[in-house]
């Protein structure tokens, strides 16, 4: 498909598989914000990932561990979160978590004003910066509700926009800072998803990098398991367990009589510490 959808157009979740996940202190970004915190060590997660619109059932969640996959992107909040989520509560995430999946919370924050189609949230440069503050206030309550403790990561979703728009895209990064300060306050992980052409690239490529995210979560849908071979910017960013690609859209697939279409991930990253 041209774009990645928003839950409300039919995205799906990430999930991991492979490796076993491990406590890790590394992978935190040399971020001015985080510099005086005591962090609780990185929970890391390297294998493959999808991502699907609705957290799936329990039943489903069990029908699917040991196979392809070993971790579940969800959907923990925002305006613009397209799906209901009436599996998403305590208790899954706690359930869900004994059977070993491990899980990866997505936050569909404000959208640019420059961005094609609509969306219940956007942002403006007048408002970036309190919008970011309240949106990263609300993902750390959604994640804290639903028992993903400090030290977890929350990836933000900014879906495709003009990042040549300069005035645009600085109100982007204005209200991704603010978000992701929010979070560090809190004593959360900040993690950003966006795509490798525009708003993962405007990331990667901004030149101070003061409270942005130091976690990538790139879209390039290249069909390539891998978080190396077809990184796109420079060797030494995002290093230490803080990647994550999507490489594959719209895989419609069958574990044990459930079926799922998902987005494939290659992942090797934080993920929520709900132990």
């Amino acid at each position: 498909m041209s774009k990645h959808r928003m839950s409300k157009k039919g995205r799906y979740i990430a999930w991991a598989t492979a490796g076993a996940a491990v406590i890790a202190g590394t992978g935190i970004a040399a971020q001015t914000s985080m510099a005086a915190t005591t962090w609780p060590a990185q929970k890391t997660y390297t294998g493959r990932a999808f991502d699907t619109c609705a957290a799936p059932s329990l039943s489903a969640m069990k029908a699917w561990h040991g196979g392809l996959y070993g971790a579940a992107a969800v959907y923990i909040g925002g305006k613009n979160r397209g799906c209901s989520q009436p599996n998403l509560t305590a208790s899954w995430v706690k359930s869900v978590s004994t059977v070993g999946w491990k899980l990866i919370p997505l936050y569909v924050g404000a959208q640019p004003s420059c961005q094609t189609g609509s969306s219940p949230e956007k942002l403006t440069a007048s408002t970036a910066a309190s919008l970011g503050a309240n949106d990263g206030a609300d993902a750390v309550a959604k994640a804290s509700a639903l028992g993903m403790k400090a030290g977890s990561p929350i990836y933000l979703d900014m879906e495709s926009y003009d990042i040549t728009n300069t005035a645009c895209n600085n109100a982007v990064l204005t209200y991704v800072r603010a978000f992701d300060k929010t979070l560090h306050a809190k004593t959360y992980r900040a993690g950003y998803y966006g795509f490798t052409s525009s708003s993962a690239k405007a990331i990667a490529t901004a030149t101070d990098k003061t409270d942005l995210p130091g976690n990538l979560w790139y879209a390039l849908w290249d069909k390539a398991n891998t978080t190396t071979t077809d990184w796109p910017w420079g060797a030494t960013q995002f290093t230490n367990h803080s990647r994550a690609h999507q490489y594959m859209v719209n895989s419609k697939e069958t574990r044990n009589g459930y079926t799922i279409t998902v987005d494939r991930d290659a992942w090797d990253a934080p993920v929520a510490i709900t132990g």
